[in-house]
């Protein structure tokens, strides 16, 4: 018995077949994509992990020495009887490839070891002082972002002075040393005129000086990438069907060209977490506000290697994390991009 074959059917269904082999293979893609970047991501923990325990065994002078110094707070020579007991404690005396293993094996479980000068597990220090940091840190991305959506928004692409302006506006806030800037606000707008304390506290208003010394320069780059970006979607063909639909032009840019326009700012934004994390070391100095900054200068000056060396650390995971969080915001923006 011969059984009818509907070859139509058959030459239909060959693409369809392929079409999902390639979204198979399209998601395969995708997934080694992500698993090389976390790959990359603990490699980059990793060598962080590794320089912070290279600069404690390598740093200059006797760690229990300095320990015993630092936490009691005299400096001088000490005894074998009393370095005994601290490179007992500590394994100051193992082999180093017995203490980076123990070092690592801590760091896996939260472990970054102890503050020489206050005692106290260096996780339980930075975690008093993460949280102002992290508010500053935040609010000024945030601020930062207001100010490059709105200024770009307004003045890129135009002809004449509003867009020569804006550029202006970019550039000279993107070179804007954050210490300088920092000084200036709190000499005009907390000496002078009073309108915010000298010393920045917990208070909200104390808040706005030191966001501002990271915003505005932050502004300044992040609205340089997207300007270019502006311009060039302001030639597109679907800026023109937009406009043949009756769109007026602040609605072109703001709905259809600034979706486009962020992206490579976008791109940036991971390298600009970890800038203000280095950036909040000026603005906590400058405005004497707790944090992580103030936490690390004290920490270096009187050379508490691990407390400067979790914070390192720290720094190194939140720049990681961000990047990630990057890359997972391309696809959230524009779901055809494919994440490199």
């Amino acid at each position: 018995m011969t059984i009818p074959v509907d070859k139509t059917t058959i030459i239909d269904a060959a693409p369809a077949a392929a079409a999902t082999r390639g979204r198979r293979g399209g998601g395969a893609a995708v997934w080694l994509r992500w698993l090389g970047k976390l790959g990359s991501a603990v490699f980059v923990l990793w060598a962080a992990a590794t320089i912070t325990f290279l600069l404690q065994v390598l740093a200059p002078g006797d760690r229990a020495t300095l320990l015993l110094n630092l936490s009691s707070g005299e400096s001088r020579e000490r005894t074998p009887e009393e370095l005994g007991p601290v490179n007992d404690q500590f394994g100051f005396t193992d082999s180093i490839w017995q203490q980076y293993l123990h070092y690592l094996q801590g760091l896996l479980h939260g472990d970054l070891g102890t503050s020489y000068q206050l005692s106290e597990p260096v996780t339980d220090v930075i975690a008093a002082q993460l949280g102002p940091t992290l508010v500053l840190t935040i609010s000024a991305l945030i601020v930062a972002w207001l100010l490059v959506l709105v200024t770009t928004t307004l003045t890129a692409g135009r002809r004449g002075p509003g867009g020569a302006v804006g550029a202006l506006l970019d550039t000279v806030s993107a070179g804007l040393p954050q210490y300088w800037l920092g000084s200036i606000l709190l000499v005009v707008f907390a000496i002078n005129l009073a309108w915010f304390p000298v010393e920045s506290g917990d208070s909200l208003r104390g808040l706005v000086l030191p966001v501002l010394t990271l915003a505005i320069p932050l502004a300044g780059f992040l609205g340089s990438v997207a300007r270019d970006e502006f311009a060039r979607a302001l030639d597109q063909p679907f800026v023109l069907t937009a406009r043949s639909r009756g769109l007026g032009d602040l609605s072109v840019r703001a709905r259809h060209v600034l979706r486009h326009s962020v992206i490579p700012a976008v791109t940036v934004s991971g390298w600009a977490m970890g800038a203000l994390l280095s950036g909040a070391v000026i603005a906590e100095t400058v405005f004497a506000r707790a944090g992580i900054g103030q936490t690390l200068v004290a920490a270096a000056s009187s050379r508490d290697v691990p407390l400067v060396s979790g914070i390192v650390v720290l720094v190194a995971a939140i720049y990681t994390v961000a990047n990630l969080l990057v890359d997972f915001l391309y696809t959230v923006i524009d779901p055809r991009i494919e994440v490199p």
